[in-house]
């Protein structure tokens, strides 16, 4: 029986940063992902770091202030995935008064310590760009966050963790796990049985279902929210992002998406599983209308090339509208006949590494190193890598450069090795996406399907067409 100091259930973006920080610290990590990592909920964010503007309506200021702390951080940690981001917020007669958006956003300047993006400020006359979307003129404000690719935030941590000694194992699910001589034991697919001093359940919304399956009583509750989003072709040129106020007081954001489109997003509605989340006629409906109310460009559904759904286990803190539930996260630590379980509730994918050493931190794993100046994989953006980018540029496309850049960083130099043509990099599946990249997605970052590689490593799925899609999967099933 393999034995580890702790065993994480769950390949999200929790998962995957408790066990890049544990690893770090020294621990031997075990990581199991029934699925692909980041296969449910965080792919299907609103692709945002933020602090959390609306927050601060409901009085979360510890968490805004958190987050924006997080956010300088994965700015200077990750910047190839995590890029600042312009937002503009148009008035809207008879919602939130402009006075009070604009005292908010005060509000959330002074929060923002060792801040790196501007401030928050009116919109003036002479930014024609940002007004000319807008079907009607209206009074603006502008202030910054940062856009992320959600699905590689998490992989490149369960690559950073890997690379600090911890076992990541996807298709592979927790069958059964009981306490036993102050340890856990456990029952893996597979027919695997591994022992481990501690345990995380790191489920996201099968965080309750997980716990009942272990038999243990929580006084803690998950709130299922889905969350769906639409991609439709690009509604406006430039790379500002807008945030919508809607009647009903919830805000929609509008952003730019992967150069030819604009994603709208999201929508929050109580389920009862978690399984098959897919958006409905009415959230498409909604997310249309949402964007109408303000842009010249109309959206019907036809208009949908992509959609998208994810549910958030929230953590129950008591609120009647699932707008208003907490995004804050709940850490419960159980140790029960000495072998402690910590299950997480809640989150965002902007605090991931804080509540990953917090977590850390309540298993009394030794050895603290901080994650806060660690670069992620790829982060290390040097001069001279920019210089060796232009050296590409003489025979790879510009937009296969920027994509590549923007999704590996500095281990491109390694993904790439010595190409110095098109051809070096073997087959090619369509829409910039070779052989290279592919055996790179398989062998280092835990990728198994067509899906794992155009939709969670890329997002080139957009740009596939379905023979092309079935000749990778021919191609990635002969490698079995």
């Amino acid at each position: 029986m393999d034995s580890y100091d702790l065993l994480i259930v769950g390949g999200g973006i929790n998962g995957a940063a408790i066990a890049r920080d544990a690893a770090i610290r020294g621990a031997k990590v075990l990581l199991i992902e029934k699925d692909d990592l980041a296969a449910h909920t965080s792919s299907a964010s609103s692709k945002l770091i933020h602090g959390g503007l609306r927050y601060l309506e409901l009085g979360q200021i510890r968490l805004v202030r958190e987050s924006l702390r997080e956010r300088e951080i994965l700015l200077k940690t990750a910047p190839h995935i995590v890029r600042p981001l312009r937002f503009v917020l148009p008035h809207c007669p008879g919602m939130r008064p402009h006075w009070m958006v604009r005292a908010g956003l005060l509000l959330y300047d002074a929060l923002s310590l060792r801040r790196s993006l501007p401030r928050s400020r009116r919109v003036t006359g002479r930014e024609a760009a940002l007004q000319a979307p807008l079907a009607d003129r209206r009074r603006l404000l502008s202030y910054w966050d940062a856009w992320v690719d959600d699905s590689r935030l998490t992989v490149l941590n369960a690559v950073a963790a890997a690379e600090a000694g911890a076992e990541i194992t996807t298709r592979t699910e927790l069958l059964s796990a009981r306490r036993h001589g102050g340890a856990w034991a456990a029952e893996l697919s597979g027919g695997r049985t591994v022992e481990a001093k501690a345990l995380v359940n790191a489920a996201g919304p099968w965080v309750a279902e997980l716990l009942a399956r272990l038999g243990e009583r929580s006084d803690s509750r998950a709130r299922l929210v889905k969350g769906s989003h639409i991609i439709v072709p690009r509604l406006w040129d430039g790379e500002q992002a807008y945030i919508l106020q809607q009647a009903d007081r919830r805000v929609v954001f509008a952003l730019p998406f992967q150069d030819d489109y604009t994603l709208i997003g999201t929508t929050d509605v109580e389920v009862s599983r978690p399984e098959g989340a897919a958006i409905t006629p009415d959230e498409i409906r909604y997310l249309c209308e949402a964007a109408d109310r303000y842009f010249r460009k109309q959206v019907v559904s036809a208009d949908v090339v992509w959609s998208y759904s994810g549910v958030r286990a929230l953590h129950d803190d008591g609120h009647g509208a699932a707008r208003a539930v907490t995004r804050d996260y709940h850490l419960e630590l159980s140790s029960t006949a000495g072998a402690p379980l910590l299950s997480v509730f809640g989150g965002k994918i902007t605090t991931a590494r804080a509540l990953a050493a917090h977590a850390v931190d309540m298993l009394r794993i030794d050895g603290r190193r901080s994650t806060g100046w660690m670069m992620l994989p790829g982060g290390d953006l040097y001069p001279a890598y920019v210089d060796w980018l232009r050296t590409l540029m003489e025979w790879m496309p510009l937009p296969m450069v920027d994509r590549l850049s923007k999704a590996y960083g500095t281990r491109l130099k390694d993904l790439l090795g010595d190409a110095d043509r098109l051809a070096n990099l073997g087959r090619h599946f369509g829409a910039g996406l070779y052989e290279a990249e592919v055996r790179w997605l398989v062998e280092r970052e835990f990728a198994r399907t067509a899906e794992d590689v155009l939709w969670r490593r890329t997002k080139l799925g957009l740009r596939f067409t379905p023979a092309q899609a079935k000749a990778l999967t021919t191609w990635l099933s002969g490698r079995r």
